[in-house]
């Protein structure tokens, strides 16, 4: 600590000297040491959403099947039939970096607990996961120990993990992302908010006991730029106890089940400060709390301390007088520690006793209500300029580019990882991961709900609108591919540090893609997480909005798959599709610098091609659907083969893929008119791996494929065993066991 922050210790606590000044003034004198702690956390990054939320309530929320919205634990939809599922992404970036097993494990545990806070049981993970370039041994060494920390916790407590992705990218070498998503499902009477209420009621905590791990977290780790001293900052990581947080959840869903509770709140970063300041002010109520009865695993603590410490497994509950002993009753029985720390009480404070002594007492408007909002101040021509990969790829030849990209860390199979997880405990899943777009769970009635997570850095990088946008379309387009419609979304936004302009001009323009995005589609926001200052010192992150898409299906018997299934089905491309080489896969391969935009496309047009591909999937008309995304048309009917494990034969029609003739896409996608349409691919090799979201590789009886209402071009049939593809005057052939070895071979040395 600097002789400055000796002078001024908020420094130190993330505070800035006006912001200390703004605390002093809201008290009406200097805080003592356990209320300079909670301001700090309560008005960091991470908890206050400093930079970012007023670009957040920019964002569409509202549905007529949301069942609960942004500022719960968790958002909710209705799926019918009186249950409710809900889900949410969050990050654990930080602490990844920084210990990685802990980091990613504790991630899982954090949004398990977020979950299972509104009265819904997670029954379903996903992750997504960016590292450095593979070649690194810091980038292997954090792969290997988050995907374990993942493993560990979601196998454990046993709930599975049936999707996720993964990208390697220069610019995560010494800032991981660990994004983890969780679903749960309710019956929708049994959801519960966190608002306390009840003058007089009682406050428990329940679960694990309290000790320093992770004291700081949300300050420390959370709302500062990583650096070289990051392995300094281990004791700010989390510990986690799947066994424990097992206990803890079937004890409070029985506990809900039985209505035993007022509310329920999880604590998560900021620990019981959070917890307790969150509770108090949705319930507009204040909240006493005695922090000499809460259980220690540590002798010794200091108040500020145990109001910080994030250590995890424990939970906040409300209980009425009248069925505390019931309550007890049922911790007593799952082995869960339950203790009354406080009781609910009149007014507008927070107020910290150690036994007779009041060690803090803040008004909880001060603490959570009046966190300083800033307004950015974004410039794009101080964007960040990333640095061009190298070149990996020379070749023009098509079978060549094709196995290379198979085989590249960006589009090899993930089966090495997957393995890693149990992806079928509960027997809910009904398409594993690898054989359908989406992840796709059963529910009692014998409909499905489908889940799918995506986000592309790179392409975020290079235009964050259209970029970001993007990754909404491609979750729509993933869910549509098994017959899914959208009914809700979550979103992740990991970012450099806004107080920077170019940063703060890649942030702005992501929120406003994303909201038009959802707008375009009808799909509201019902939560998210924010994550910013992912920079070290070689520089910040590709902006990375990760966005996470829960939709239904009448009948998981009808749920579609990627591979082709029948010897002499057609094969057809549905929708316009004009790709490009900007910003792709086969471009990184060739060292090609990011461009300063994407091309547009016709959102009117994308909506009627989701409709019918994901009417073509209910109705059996389509024996498979596989959007085509990295890596382009080529890759997509080579993941088709393999996924099938049969061959193929398609030509592309002279100027195919075509351009859009109608009305193109504006920034995101909104009708602007046709000189901005982009043009048809005259190089083969654009054709054949250019990326442009909207378009699909569907197979079939042709009679049915043609009668799609969308634009449909048959390009081929399924069969042999190879695939063999034309494009004007190039051509390959590879025979599917290749194409197989190419795919299964780029992660398979990381996880020996």
């Amino acid at each position: 600590m600097s002789p400055s922050d000796l002078a001024a210790p908020w420094r130190s606590l993330g505070l800035t000297d006006w912001e200390y000044e703004q605390i002093v003034d809201k008290l009406g004198r200097g805080p003592n040491r356990v209320e300079l702690a909670m301001f700090s956390l309560l008005w960091s990054e991470h908890c206050g959403y400093k930079h970012s939320k007023k670009l957040l309530r920019a964002l569409p929320t509202e549905g007529e099947r949301v069942v609960m919205g942004p500022g719960e634990n968790a958002g909710a939809v209705d799926v019918g039939h009186g249950l409710a599922v809900a889900f949410k992404v969050e990050s654990h970036n930080h602490p990844s970096a920084v210990e990685p097993f802990q980091g990613a494990a504790t991630g899982v545990g954090g949004i398990l607990r977020d979950v299972f806070a509104i009265g819904a049981r997670p029954i379903a993970l996903l992750d997504s996961l960016r590292f450095g370039e593979p070649v690194s041994s810091r980038s292997r060494y954090l792969l290997d120990h988050a995907v374990a920390g993942i493993g560990h916790y979601g196998n454990s407590i046993g709930v599975p993990t049936v999707g996720g992705e993964v990208y390697f990218e220069g610019p995560y070498e010494a800032n991981c992302l660990v994004n983890a998503m969780c679903v749960g499902l309710a019956p929708q009477e049994r959801l519960i908010r966190a608002a306390a209420g009840g003058v007089g009621n009682h406050v428990v905590l329940m679960g694990a006991s309290t000790g320093r791990d992770g004291i700081g977290g949300a300050s420390v780790l959370a709302s500062a730029e990583l650096d070289e001293g990051d392995q300094l900052k281990r004791p700010s990581v989390q510990i986690g106890d799947p066994f424990e947080e097992k206990k803890l959840l079937e004890c409070c869903l029985e506990l809900l089940e039985r209505e035993l509770l007022t509310s329920l709140q999880d604590l998560g970063a900021a620990g019981l400060t959070s917890a307790a300041a969150e509770m108090a002010s949705k319930g507009e109520v204040a909240i006493d709390l005695d922090i000499s009865r809460i259980p220690l695993r540590e002798p010794g603590m200091e108040p500020f301390e145990i109001m910080v410490s994030e250590s995890q497994e424990r939970m906040l509950a409300v209980v009425s007088p009248e069925r505390l002993d019931a309550a007890f009753a049922v911790c007593e029985r799952w082995e869960v520690r339950a203790t009354s720390i406080g009781r609910v009480a009149e007014g507008d404070a927070l107020r910290v006793f150690d036994g007779e002594e009041l060690v803090g007492d803040v008004p909880v408007r001060a603490l959570v209500d009046e966190c300083p909002l800033y307004d950015l101040e974004p410039d794009e021509v101080q964007r960040p300029r990333y640095r061009a990969p190298p070149e990996l790829l020379s070749s023009e030849d098509p079978a060549v580019n094709l196995l290379a990209l198979l085989a590249s860390p960006n589009l090899t199979s993930r089966r090495p990882l997957f393995e890693q997880y149990d992806w079928l405990v509960q027997s809910r899943t009904v398409r594993r991961p690898g054989e359908a777009d989406a992840a796709v769970l059963v529910l009692p009635s014998g409909a499905a709900i489908a889940v799918a997570i995506d986000g592309n850095g790179r392409r975020v990088a290079a235009d964050p609108e259209r970029g970001t946008a993007e990754a909404v379309y491609e979750c729509a387009a993933n869910l549509a591919c098994v017959g899914a419609e959208p009914l809700g979304l979550t979103n992740c936004l990991n970012f450099g540090n806004p107080e920077k302009p170019g940063i703060a001009w890649q942030l702005t323009r992501a929120v406003a893609g994303l909201g038009d995005a959802c707008r375009a589609l009808g799909v509201p926001v019902v939560g998210g997480n924010v994550s910013l200052y992912n920079e070290g010192p070689q520089g910040p992150i590709y902006p990375t909005p990760v966005v996470g898409v829960v939709g239904e299906l009448p009948d998981a018997a009808r749920a579609g798959r990627l591979g082709f299934a029948n010897e002499g089905d057609a094969i057809a491309l549905a929708g316009r599709y004009a790709p490009s080489l900007e910003a792709s896969e086969l471009a990184k391969l060739r060292g090609k610098p990011l461009p300063n935009e994407l091309p547009g496309l016709d959102v009117d047009e994308l909506r009627r091609t989701l409709a019918a591909v994901r009417g073509g999937v209910r109705s059996g008309a389509l024996a498979s659907a596989h959007d085509i995304a990295e890596g382009g048309l080529a890759v997509a009917i080579a993941e088709c083969c393999i996924a099938g494990g049969v061959g193929a034969e398609v030509a592309l029609p002279p100027g195919a893929p075509s351009a859009p003739t109608g009305a193109a896409s504006g920034p995101t996608g909104a009708a602007s008119g046709p000189s901005d349409a982009p043009s048809a691919p005259t190089d083969p090799i654009a054709a054949l791996f250019g990326e442009q979201p909207g378009a699909f590789v569907v197979s079939g009886e042709e009679g049915a494929l043609l009668a799609l209402d969308a634009e449909i071009a048959v390009i081929g049939r399924v069969g042999g065993a190879g695939m063999r593809l034309r494009a004007g005057e190039a051509s390959l052939e590879v025979p599917v066991a290749d194409l197989r070895h190419a795919h299964a071979s780029g992660l398979a040395s990381f996880f020996p």
